[in-house]
């Protein structure tokens, strides 16, 4: 058996711990920080120091700070567990104001000056936690309790129960105003991308790297080298964290090698894809100038090394959660890379060699072992002697059963195989149970963990395509073995890149022996013995779940809450599958494992957002004509992604339906201008132009000649219309289409589907032109005359010539290239003129000047639609993917001779039931009452009912044209109910009005003036 001596390589030994200010747990020397840089922070209000370097939780430890939170559950006292992302309890806020983040492991939270914490699920102090009485009612709120209680009186649900677990329920706060700071997306491509920076990540990455091929090395530390910072290791004669120092300047040295600290690669997706979060600025108080907070990587690689190493496993027993209980690996962590003794007086409960390294490090630390329990029988001798000799009490054969002490550890109950009982004296229990390779990533395409009998633990089964895992993360736990497997994986990765890599040359490392047995839980416990600390899972929590017949692993997870929290079980699921494959008499491998998904550890928001946020999320477009708009007082309104004038008030105007109405009035007798850029517009062209859009248009298309338009009906797959536009032909191969404002982006999305995966055979380009081109409906009975001072001398505008429908290339104001087409949604005579977007508001101006002589207004989004309702158009209101073409009227306009997408699936039952509500219009009996959009329709006489409703009022208006309010609507068997009366109830606006059902066209019927 190797033996454990009592040297140092890599941290002098110290007669004591010296003092610095408030600082009475550092040791004088040694650690990873730099000492020449104090740094102040605050906790709890409280101000504290620590060094450059530093995580929150080893600045705490080093003030003597045990107490740093409260469990979820119980509101127990809860002390630092960890010295990584695992960690389970010490989780605070960090930071105030806007910047203000829970749930922040103080672990992981690096140090920075000014750094403020604050403790979280507590009140109204940590010391002194008012819900710390749940603690008497755990009987109550054992696993499951959410089940079986408040379930009665029901009628205390809404008043009492919801009330109270929603002050109850939740970790932190967060921030109540919007986050200052920016997030970034970056992407990148590699041949090998490594997965942890230990010493086989390492290894796996140089041999990549000397191979010529691309490789990217992430690690979620600050600083890289893994366990080799936290071990005292020797690697060829030198320590373990000189030979890390070594290789990252290599690797550094090499142009193809991206070295990406401070970055948790948190997902594997399919197709080599992987997503990371960089911590870019969270170690900094204010992100720089310029600078996101943190940057989401979306790497794409050939090959993927797994080196995430492993978590140390807690041991269960009662008391195992009092704040200075720990793990041992965590405990030789603040002892070596930070220079911190975790408690003067240490006892180590170990079930395998591992632990007794603690023993070694403890005391070359200046500290002082009180006691060494290993729960095996037979302890190598040599182990034994180095303990003792340096004055421990050694026990094997036995267990820790229990904790002392208020607020943080004071002594421990220890048991021998005698049944002999004693309390020991300690201030920090160093608890090493082994270790569980880190399989999260190996689980997130689905594919469970295997059980390795040889070290106790899942190690990955089927790894993704392209995946390997070496050193700890493969079950490899020696230090030789990591650099072994590390070093062959990433030269065969480089190889099955194409590159020629070489298995470097293993260099010699101190021995080491990994020898344990695993001890699920204490046989003889006293207290509560906590499985999931996070979520306050114990083990009568798991026996109870085994009663109850919760056993599988996905049963026992979410009946328990175990491994449900933001650790994913990291230090609890094996420890819960133990207890269960005790408690059904079958091994771990039978009982099996839960999966892991996405994310690794918890990512923000933002980060995944990155700059699509706010105005950049949702940027604010604006018209051609927005100046020339906002210098006449235009009344803007959001519509889809566009601000849009609504309408434009003048002198003496009271109210906007006053400039409304005089805006409809003029364009019926003079001309009005609208600004319609904001429609969708797809150029399609292509050989196969034609043939798309007869497939994916409902109406036909394959006599429209060159030079017109025609209106054009989409249909979902399941026969619904998606949209409604007009298709204009420019050319033989070339189209124009239309969109709604709303539906534009659906439209081209639709568009690209039907190309890219349905016919990807045909010869057929599109792209959105919506923001290349300004257009503008110049409508009325003077539209004709306004455009011919606009139109270059030599284009024909004449009825005759330039009917209704038709379309051309034409010029404009001396020779810029612009588009016209003879289109009307407002029933007048009108036209649609189309300039490229940097003459936009140059045109305006041009149309508002040609006009100006024939009378000519600027008429905005509202009257427009009081235009398109007078004469009975559908439009969002109608076609709200609810409806079909025949419930809009336009049935008899689908094409019955070809195929086209939604054609069988609209002829559905209840898609042609002769009870379907119809599009027909309406108009107040009593025709000085107002309609309100989003009436109910019932009979006259009839009981207001679920029963009785038989149609909506989509759309309202006033219309000046004919002096009264009209509506469009829904109902059923409209069409054969023209005359008939029915009522518009409206019980959120107390409205009762009897309408009467008419035709939707309540202007110009027979559609003689805009074909003038």
């Amino acid at each position: 058996m190797t033996t454990i001596t009592l040297r140092d390589t890599a941290l002098p030994r110290v007669a004591a711990p010296a003092t610095f200010t408030g600082q009475d747990f550092r040791t004088a020397t040694g650690g990873m920080i730099d000492r020449r840089r104090p740094l102040d922070f605050t906790f709890d209000g409280r101000r504290y120091s620590g060094f450059q370097g530093d995580t929150l939780a080893s600045a705490l430890l080093a003030n003597g700070v045990r107490l740093v939170g409260r469990s979820f559950k119980y509101h127990r006292p809860r002390g630092i567990l960890t010295a990584g992302s695992e960690e389970p309890n010490a989780l605070v806020e960090l930071r105030s104001g806007a910047r203000r983040e829970p749930n922040t492991r103080a672990t992981v939270a690096e140090l920075y000056e000014g750094l403020e914490a604050s403790s979280q699920n507590r009140w109204p102090s940590l010391k002194y936690d008012a819900l710390s009485v749940n603690a008497l009612a755990a009987p109550v709120f054992a696993a499951g309790f959410y089940y079986k209680t408040f379930m009665w009186p029901a009628a205390l649900w809404e008043k009492l129960y919801e009330p109270m677990i929603r002050r109850a329920a939740g970790l932190g706060r967060a921030a109540h105003a919007p986050d200052p700071d920016t997030y970034d997306k970056a992407f990148a491509f590699c041949d090998v991308l490594v997965i942890g920076a230990g010493p086989a990540g390492l290894a796996a990455a140089l041999a990549a790297g000397r191979s010529g091929a691309r490789v990217i090395l992430v690690d979620e530390d600050h600083r890289m080298g893994g366990r080799l910072l936290a071990d005292r290791r020797e690697i060829a004669g030198r320590s373990g964290a000189d030979w890390v120092a070594d290789a990252l300047a290599e690797l550094e040295s090499m142009p193809e090698v991206r070295i990406l600290p401070r970055t948790t690669l948190f997902g594997v997706y399919d197709h080599g894809a992987y997503g990371a979060v960089e911590r870019v600025g969270d170690h900094l108080a204010v992100p720089p100038a310029h600078a996101p907070r943190q940057r989401m990587w979306r790497i794409t690689a050939r090959q993927a090394i797994l080196g995430a190493g492993a978590i140390e496993r807690p041991h269960v027993f009662g008391g195992n959660d009092r704040p200075g209980v720990m793990l041992a690996g965590a405990v030789r962590t603040y002892l070596n890379r930070y220079g911190v003794l975790p408690g003067r007086n240490v006892a180590v409960f170990t079930s395998g060699d591992d632990g007794w390294r603690t023993v070694a490090d403890v005391v070359a630390a200046g500290g002082q072992v009180a006691a060494v329990i290993d729960s095996r029988a037979s302890v190598p001798a040599d182990l034994r002697r180095a303990a003792e000799a340096a004055g421990a009490q050694v026990i094997c054969d036995g267990y820790v059963t229990g904790t002392k002490g208020h607020l943080g550890l004071e002594a421990i109950e220890v048991v021998d195989t005698y049944g002999s009982r004693q309390t020991i004296a300690c201030d920090c229990l160093a608890m090493a149970n082994g270790w569980n390779p880190i399989v999260h990533l190996d689980s997130h395409l689905s594919r469970r963990p295997v059980w390795d009998e040889a070290i106790h633990a899942f190690v990955p089964g089927a790894l993704p395509s392209g995946m390997v895992a070496v050193g700890a993360a493969g079950g490899a736990f020696t230090l030789a073995s990591c650099l072994e497997t590390g070093g062959r994986a990433g030269a065969e990765a480089a190889s099955a890149c194409g590159f020629a890599g070489a298995a470097p040359e293993i260099p010699k490392t101190d021995p080491e022996s990994i020898a344990h047995t695993p001890l699920w839980r204490v046989p003889v416990s006293k207290g509560k013995a906590f499985v999931d600390f996070q979520n306050d899972v114990a083990a009568s929590d798991v026996e109870l779940a085994h009663r109850e017949g919760f056993r599988a692993v996905e049963l026992l997870k979410r009946y328990t809450t175990l491994g449900m929290a933001t650790d994913q079980g990291k230090t609890s699921n094996l420890a819960g599958l133990g207890i269960m494959a005790e408690l059904t008499g079958q091994p771990v491998a039978s009982v099996g494992t839960t999966m892991f998904r996405p994310p690794f550890t918890p990512v923000a928001i933002g980060a995944f957002a990155g700059h699509h946020r706010g105005k950049d999320f949702r940027a604010t477009r604006h018209v051609p004509s927005h100046a020339w708009c906002e210098e006449q007082g235009a009344v803007f309104v959001e519509t889809g992604l566009w601000l849009r004038p609504a309408y434009f008030p003048q002198a003496g105007e009271n109210d906007w339906l006053e400039t409304v109405n005089r805006e409809v009035n003029t364009v019926r007798a003079h001309v009005g201008v609208c600004d319609v850029t904001t429609l969708g517009k797809i150029d399609i062209q292509g050989q196969d132009a034609l043939a798309l859009i007869e497939r994916v248009c409902a109406n036909p298309f394959g006599t429209l000649p060159v030079g017109k338009a025609r209106y054009a009906v989409l249909l979902r797959e399941d026969g619904f219309v998606l949209d409604d536009g007009t298709i204009a032909r420019l050319g033989e191969s070339h189209f124009v289409m239309t969109a709604s404002t709303a539906n534009a982006g659906k439209v081209m999305q639709h568009l690209e589907f039907c190309h890219q995966w349905l016919w990807p055979e045909l010869d057929v380009q599109m792209v959105s032109v919506s923001e290349q081109w300004a257009q503008y409906a110049v409508a009325g009975p003077r539209a004709r005359d306004t455009l011919l001072g606009i139109v270059d001398p030599g284009f024909d505008l004449s009825n005759e010539a330039f009917p209704f429908l038709a379309c051309a290339d034409v010029t404009v104001g001396g020779g810029i290239p612009a588009r016209l087409f003879r289109i009307s949604f407002s029933g007048e005579l009108a036209y649609e003129l189309a300039v490229p977007a940097a003459y936009g508001d140059a045109a305006w101006r041009a149309v508002m000047a040609a006009g100006s002589a024939h009378g000519i207004t600027a008429y905005g989004s509202e009257a427009l639609s009081v235009m398109r309702i007078e004469k009975g158009h559908a439009a969002g209101a109608e076609i709200n993917g609810q409806t079909t073409a025949r419930d809009i009227g336009l049935g008899g306009m689908l094409a019955k001779k070809k195929d086209y997408i939604g054609r069988l699936m609209k002829e559905r039952p209840a898609l042609v039931d002769p009870e379907r509500p119809i599009l027909v219009g309406f108009r107040p009996v009593d025709r000085s009452q107002r309609l309100r959009a989003g009436a109910r329709f019932l009979a006259i006489g009839a009981a207001p009912s679920l029963a009785a409703d038989e149609g909506t009022m989509t759309s309202v208006a006033y219309s000046p044209s004919l002096g009264h309010w009209i509506g469009l609507g829904l109902i059923r068997r409209g069409p054969e109910r023209h005359g008939t009366r029915v009522r518009a109830y409206d019980p959120v606006r107390d409205g009762d009005i009897e309408v009467e059902i008419c035709s939707p066209v309540f202007v110009d019927p027979k559609e003689e003036k805009l074909r003038v």
